[in-house]
């Protein structure tokens, strides 16, 4: 089976499964349908998670046939690896235009997470992460981001319980669209998640986590810093030369101070990168007072980038910060024997094309 990236423009209007109950009802009058069928619409996508107008019986053929040619965006698997280390599940989904993205599920005690892209690509350049090689492509539709998430259910049968962004894409860089996923994800009349079982997680997009702090959503903020200096974080994240991590931070306490939301910090450790113990003393001198979390990455390896992780390294790290007293937890490293670092699985699948 064929699988490739290839360019294409973003998707400036909502297709109907990413649009909200009112949006919804104004294209079904426009369409000469009574104004019911939008919750009969909107209940096959968010509730029954149909995955086309093959499935909504209820609904004349007509108008099926009005929804399939204004257009119903959602994913079709490619790929699904099982790590037989930890039951992690990795997806490779194609788009309706033939990209391809890729999603994880994680399973806890507590619940089923999943982790979802949100960009074809990415274009912050990262240097330790493969989701920014060859560049972005393009931005997801909330539908794309919520069938992620839909697909998933269905396939393996069990409850989505936490989503995270935070696989492909940078979140704040496709904001309108994330925002609108958001709204549509915990909207009580569909899927009815509790943003406070959502993360979103940001390279360090300023602006854009200001202008998320304003709802007040109560989603989890994930801040990736992975440096505690300038000089180190721009080397390793070309974000930090528009926002350095003295601007970065002061965002993520208008956050806390506008949402009441504690602010994580992702750190992904890497030996002679950003792991010795001045680092950490330096990493805890900035997140003081912050009301920060750590959250400490041991690094997938990823092929086309030169960064490891050792375990001892990770403890001692850990050990240090809390020294300092920032509370910090060690990530599981989930599902290393099927590549589930983000961006590795769509780029084999590229290379081998």
């Amino acid at each position: 089976m064929e699988v490739k990236d290839r360019e294409d423009k973003d998707i400036r209007q909502p297709d109907l499964k990413s649009m909200n109950m009112e949006e919804l009802r104004n294209w079904v009058i426009g369409a000469g349908q009574p104004a019911f069928r939008a919750k009969q619409i909107y209940q096959w996508f968010h509730v029954k998670l149909a995955d086309g107008t093959e499935e909504m019986t209820n609904l004349p053929k007509s108008l099926r046939e009005k929804m399939d040619e204004y257009g119903i965006y959602g994913v079709s698997v490619v790929t699904r690896l099982i790590s037989e280390d930890d039951g992690t599940n990795k997806f490779l989904f194609r788009l309706h235009d033939g990209n391809v993205i890729e999603s994880v599920l994680m399973k806890y005690k507590h619940g089923n997470s999943v982790c979802i892209s949100s960009q074809v690509g990415c274009r912050m350049g990262c240097r330790f992460c493969a989701s920014t090689i060859g560049g972005l492509v393009r931005n997801l539709t909330a539908s794309e981001m919520l069938s992620q998430i839909y697909s998933i259910q269905k396939i393996t049968g069990e409850r989505v319980s936490n989503v995270v962004v935070m696989g492909t894409g940078e979140p704040l860089d496709n904001f309108d669209n994330v925002l609108r996923f958001l709204q549509l994800l915990s909207d009580p009349n569909g899927y009815g998640m509790s943003l406070r079982h959502v993360t979103v997680s940001t390279c360090g997009v300023v602006p854009k986590i200001l202008e998320l702090a304003e709802p007040r959503l109560g989603l989890t903020l994930s801040v990736s810093l992975h440096c505690p200096n300038d000089a180190g974080r721009s080397a390793i994240m070309p974000i930090n030369r528009s926002y350095p991590i003295d601007v970065l931070l002061d965002a993520c306490q208008t956050y806390f101070e506008k949402t009441g939301r504690r602010v994580t910090f992702e750190y992904a450790v890497m030996d002679q990168v950003n792991s010795a113990e001045q680092d950490a003393a330096a990493l805890a001198e900035r997140l003081k007072g912050l009301h920060a979390h750590v959250n400490l990455i041991p690094i997938n390896p990823v092929k086309e980038r030169n960064f490891h992780t050792l375990k001892k390294t990770v403890l001692q790290f850990q050990k240090t910060l809390e020294r300092y007293g920032i509370p910090a937890t060690i990530r599981r490293t989930l599902g290393s024997d099927i590549e589930a670092a983000c961006g590795q699985l769509r780029r084999d699948a590229i290379q081998q094309t």
